[in-house]
């Protein structure tokens, strides 16, 4: 058996998989409150662990549990490198998080990603500081780009989209997210970190079907197939202006953390000043009404540890996004 076919286990595809008319999402129960955790991080290093565990005891009060023996995949932002800016989920934090589910007493934990534009991931890895920042970096990473794979019916079940079959057989898939504006979708969170689930070995690069059926569906589509999940992003030092590859770095010093990822997604933009109401992704996963998935109204979220107004800072955008700005 390859190695990268080991993770087997239940399968990560949600309840939703059929799809879900307007008229059936209309009818589901109102959306439940969302707790999304805010932890200072002043760095990569030191506490970030006992950062982490803190976050995680308020965003998800039973995890100790519900990880124990499971396996679990930690999707970093792995899509560039520029040693000038801040493109990639730092390997610091991933490593934390990695050792954090071990902590947890997870059976496994990988790391897996499939670049949209380099097509030699592990010299990516090498290049972002992974492979020499993670231990047994090489014995626990996951080409999802080259990964076999399985299909599930997609898009108003007018297609199958094939996606790896470590992501399929995770217990719990973590997008380990970099905070970041992007120069299409206006930000790109726990959300948009899914297009790298997408094997660029069956449907190109930079992922080209996505881009076909549109980002906003897209993101959309992936985050309902995959409902398994947990969200931590790295908002310790993100990019501003022309993101989600060619921006400035920004310091704003938080990690945000939750199970609803639209709800994370939603309490990140906030912290960069745009307004998720605005953000057109958020908004179409909000409309699903999905258990678990869309709560991005200020009411709807319990947002726990620190308090948004000391951390929210205006992130730079493209000039076209400047109407995401919260007024």
């Amino acid at each position: 058996m390859r190695r990268r076919e080991m993770l087997v286990g239940s399968a990560a595809v949600g309840l939703f998989g059929s799809g879900c008319s307007k008229r059936e999402a209309e009818a589901m129960a109102p959306i439940d409150k969302a707790t999304v955790a805010v932890v200072k991080a002043a760095s990569y290093e030191g506490e970030i662990l006992a950062r982490l565990e803190e976050g995680l005891k308020e965003a998800w009060p039973s995890a100790a549990v519900e990880v124990m023996d499971k396996r679990v995949l930690l999707k970093p932002n792995l899509v560039e490198f520029d040693s000038k800016t801040a493109i990639n989920t730092d390997p610091r934090l991933v490593l934390a998080v990695r050792e954090l589910f071990l902590k947890l007493g997870a059976a496994e934990v990988w790391i897996g990603e499939g670049p949209g534009h380099r097509r030699d991931t592990w010299d990516l890895a090498d290049q972002a500081g992974y492979r020499k920042i993670v231990p047994d970096f090489d014995e626990r990473f996951v080409d999802l780009n080259l990964d076999n794979v399985s299909g599930v019916r997609a898009f108003g079940n007018s297609m199958d989209l094939y996606l790896p079959k470590t992501v399929l057989n995770a217990d719990l898939v973590v997008s380990v997210a970099k905070m970041k504006t992007h120069h299409w979708a206006g930000a790109t969170l726990s959300m948009k970190n899914f297009f790298g689930i997408v094997p660029g070995s069956i449907y190109g690069w930079p992922k080209n079907l996505l881009h076909y059926q549109g980002i906003d569906r897209s993101i959309v589509e992936l985050n309902r197939l995959v409902r398994n999940t947990f969200a931590i992003v790295d908002g310790i030092v993100g990019m501003e202006g022309n993101g989600p590859i060619q921006g400035t770095p920004v310091n704003s010093g938080v990690v945000v953390m939750g199970r609803d990822v639209a709800a994370v997604d939603a309490t990140c933009v906030r912290l960069m000043k745009l307004d998720p109401m605005k953000i057109q992704y958020l908004r179409d996963a909000a409309e699903l009404r999905l258990p678990g998935l869309g709560a991005i109204a200020e009411d709807q979220i319990e947002q726990r540890g620190e308090n948004l107004g000391g951390l929210s800072r205006p992130f730079a955008v493209l000039e076209q996004f400047a109407g995401l700005r919260l007024s």
